[in-house]
């Protein structure tokens, strides 16, 4: 639920599009936001409920707008969830583990962005040093190490000892995927 939370701040975004927003999940993930926010998919006459439509996927590339995006299965404790490749860049977040199946959907990958936590060993999480291995096996041109917490330490002090090609990310980052 830590990222689903804001699911009814999508209504500033209807409002502004004058459309729903498009959500891309799989059916476990549909059914646990129809019930976590029931209010919002109940039949109302209410304008002011989030406005969603559901695109149903699995661990199969699908397309959005013209652009193939595949699916790369992780995971997250014993949660299994998803990460994705669009082209060239790669996004794997929330996750302590990626099966060796999905590496060759990683290989060839110029930028990824991959979750490390902390320093510390984390049960659902991959920490720095564990980050790293997976940065070092898959060799993307750059990689970002994101969803870390505030018990790293300042990010100058911690980006000196990281490797070459490899930095925290940050918010208001802007990635060049030319």
């Amino acid at each position: 639920r830590d990222h689903t939370a804001g699911l009814d701040d999508v209504r500033s975004f209807n409002w502004i599009n004058s459309k729903p927003v498009d959500i891309y999940a799989e059916d476990t993930v549909i059914d646990a936001l129809k019930h976590d926010f029931s209010y919002a998919f109940a039949r109302s006459e209410y304008s002011g409920l989030p406005e969603i439509e559901f695109h149903h996927i699995d661990n199969r590339q699908f397309e959005v707008a013209g652009i193939c995006i595949t699916p790369v299965r992780v995971m997250h404790h014993k949660l299994p969830v998803l990460g994705y490749r669009i082209g060239n860049f790669t996004y794997l977040t929330d996750t302590n583990h990626v099966p060796r199946e999905e590496y060759p959907k990683l290989y060839g990958t110029k930028v990824l962005v991959v979750d490390g936590l902390r320093f510390e060993k984390h049960v659902s999480h991959f920490n720095i040093q564990e980050a790293l291995e997976l940065i070092s096996e898959i060799k993307p041109e750059k990689a970002y190490i994101t969803h870390i917490s505030h018990q790293l330490g300042l990010h100058d002090e911690v980006n000196a000892m990281l490797p070459g090609g490899v930095e925290l990310a940050y918010d208001g980052l802007v990635i060049d995927l030319d």
